[in-house]
């Protein structure tokens, strides 16, 4: 079957948010679409979280609320994404089948009154969620409201992992397809060490509290289940709403910034979506949190294969769950949506059109917020909505990307595993903290599994990629002799899918590509740090690193591996390798970058600090994104005659852009 990309019947930009009107009397119904036709809102998610009353006593349905929504939004011209709300189970199920609440590590079953409590191994759990699935796809398959199929609610937030009897049972049938036999498993467990030799299949648990650290195959095997179950769950309810609506798209909201879902092979997940959707939101603490954002978005678009996705989820202003929860300043909401369109998304949606009364979110921001329309949040929604669809042109455009960086959540999942070098070694900082020096250099990142083509970059970043099949590290060094640049961070080749040791010496995976090895991993005490003989300084981490082949570029000056290599160049093939084996700060990532970037076809732009430039391009033409985080004014050079969107002004030579505003710059071909 061919999937279907987009919502159906949408022709421009996604915007709007999710809409809860079962939280209001009917009346304000007609306030809210009145509303909406202001604001430019073009689609909302519905029924997210309605199982109670849509079901609201088993095999007893009520939609008749429902079916005066969906006519009310498409009589208003506003499509509908239509959930299955089986991230809430009632409380009648969980009264019926309470063993399909979670079990953690620790044994404590959770009890109800929260949301996404589910074992996503129980069979009652499925044959509900596949029930009420029927049910809306029956009723809803030919609406013609319905443009998009929801499923489900951020899997994997805010529990992943069951450790419930039914879920070791299923966990043990997945070993069984993953392995054959017992004595695979335990081969690839290693489990002579530490005498854990399983003789049969009913032998094997989950890795739930042990009295020290635990078998680390286990766990990771472990992980790869809980994601695998999730997806399955997924599965199951779009193959029902294919069959039943087969015209419409289906899509469940990932939530693939690394600081919000770490449970989840989006990898893998991808592939099993129509559309590609995120939910994003602000660490709102953390210092240049616009970099993050369009790490995300660089990465949900890598997910999407380049293709344009979908932000089904940000904030209008504070969210409700950080300890605490800032307000964005004026002009930040904009920025913040914009910055994911010009990195892919063909749309912003948000959590939520109007603002709860009540429950654990009521203080979440929304697009209609407590204020009324009286508010600065309401007139930026409103203008917000006309600057997208003043830009919807855009739609359907691809992103011009600069050089590719690796991830693998799997490689995440081993590293983080108890007993390694440095608890301090965190891949999450690394790979944020090499994304932020492509960033500050200009570059657009995509992202990219270890195994994936590489042969269209010029350079590819490896910030942290501690668990490498054989396959990966074959990938690299083709690339690397083909003619491209490869820069790898420390701590990375060293273990196999099953975290076991590669053979021989240190970086296994990547010594033949890198030309060396290392002979002693040399973590650093907590607050210590070690200087280079090029004035830039690392934490952390560093490495006894012996050159077979590599040159030597900068030198450790002191520290436990004084007077050693500290970061190497190799020549491989027609193309080269270097190796980074500390954790540099900023100065010296940007110094590396630097120096990598020299003899490529690559040429960053001359910008300001936090002047984001992001390119798409499409059938007409090209689409130059121009965002300012700044105070003050910044000048773009950008040759040519073109036109800039938002504010329809003819451009020639210079895009001016306001501190603190966005310009859309379209160049036809």
């Amino acid at each position: 079957m061919k999937r279907l990309r987009w919502p159906a019947g949408l022709d421009t930009l996604a915007y709007g948010g999710d809409y809860t009107p079962e939280q209001w009397p009917k009346p304000v119904w007609q306030e809210d679409v009145r509303l909406m036709r202001e604001a430019g809102v073009t689609m909302v998610s519905v029924g997210i979280f309605a199982w109670a009353l849509l079901e609201p006593e088993p095999g007893q349905y009520e939609f008749g609320w429902l079916d005066h929504l969906l006519d009310l939004l498409h009589d208003n011209g506003v499509r509908v994404d239509l959930a299955t709300p089986t991230v809430v189970p009632p409380a009648w199920f969980y009264e019926r089948h309470p063993e399909a609440l979670p079990v953690n590590r620790e044994g404590v079953r959770y009890a109800f009154g929260s949301r996404g409590a589910i074992c996503h191994s129980s069979s009652d759990y499925r044959r509900a969620a596949v029930s009420i699935t029927e049910q809306l796809g029956r009723r809803y398959g030919e609406h013609p409201a319905v443009a998009l199929w929801h499923v489900h609610n951020e899997y994997g937030a805010p529990v992943s992992a069951c450790y419930c009897e039914t879920s070791a049972a299923a966990f043990r049938t997945w070993l069984a397809g993953r392995y054959t036999t017992v004595k695979e498993l335990n081969e690839a467990w290693g489990a002579t060490f530490w005498g854990q030799n399983y003789n049969s299949w009913e032998q094997v648990q989950p890795p739930r509290l042990t009295p020290t650290v635990g078998n680390p195959a286990q766990q990771l095997d472990w992980v790869r289940f809980t994601s695998d179950a999730l997806m399955e769950s997924f599965k199951r309810e779009r193959d029902v709403l294919h069959s039943l609506s087969p015209g419409i798209p289906v899509t469940t909201n990932f939530h693939a910034g690394l600081a919000q879902c770490d449970s989840l092979d989006y990898w893998a997940w991808a592939q099993e979506v129509d559309l590609v959707t995120n939910d994003h939101y602000l660490t709102a603490e953390a210092d240049r949190n616009h970099v993050t954002l369009a790490m995300t978005a660089d990465l949900t678009r890598s997910l999407a294969g380049g293709r344009p996705w979908l932000l089904l989820e940000h904030s209008t202003s504070a969210v409700s769950w950080q300890p605490r929860n800032i307000a964005k300043q004026p002009g930040e909401m904009s920025r913040n949506s914009l910055a994911h369109v010009a990195r892919g998304s063909d749309g912003a949606m948000f959590f939520q059109w109007r603002n709860s009364r009540f429950g654990a979110e009521k203080f979440h921001s929304a697009m209609l917020p407590q204020a009324g329309i009286d508010s600065r949040i309401w007139r930026e929604v409103v203008r917000l909505g006309q600057d997208l669809d003043a830009i919807s042109p855009v739609r359907g455009s691809r992103v011009v990307s600069d050089v590719a960086m690796l991830w693998d959540w799997q490689s995440w999942w081993a590293q983080r595993l108890e007993w390694r070098p440095s608890v301090d070694l965190d891949a999450r900082e690394r790979a944020e903290a090499w994304y932020a020096a492509a960033y500050d250099q200009h570059l657009t990142v995509d992202f990219a599994h270890p195994e994936a083509d590489l042969s269209g970059y010029p350079l590819v970043v490896v910030p942290a990629l501690y668990a490498m099949t054989e396959a990966a590290g074959t990938n690299l060094r083709r690339y690397a002799e083909d003619g491209g640049t490869l820069v790898v961070s420390c701590f990375s080749g060293i273990v196999d899918e099953r975290d076991t040791f590669h053979l021989g010496p240190h970086p296994g995976a990547l010594r033949d590509v890198l030309g060396l090895t290392v002979e002693e991993f040399t973590p650093l005490p907590a607050g210590d740090r070690v200087r280079l003989d090029n004035d830039t300084t690392g934490d952390v981490w560093s490495e006894v690193v012996t050159l077979r082949g590599a040159e030597r570029i900068w030198s450790y000056l002191d520290g436990p591996a004084a007077g050693l290599p500290a970061v190497t160049r190799h020549a491989c093939g027609s193309g080269s390798a270097w190796y980074v084996s500390t954790c540099l700060a900023a100065d010296g990532l940007d110094a590396v970058l630097r120096a990598v970037i020299a003899p490529t076809t690559l040429t960053p732009r001359d910008l300001p600090r936090d002047v984001e430039v992001v390119e798409r391009a499409g059938s007409e033409g090209r689409y130059l994104f121009a965002i300012n985080h700044t105070d003050d004014e910044a000048k773009i050079d950008i040759g040519g005659p073109g036109m800039e969107l938002i504010t329809g002004d003819d451009v020639v030579g210079s895009l001016h852009v306001p501190a603190g505003g966005v310009r859309v710059f379209f160049r036809s071909w």
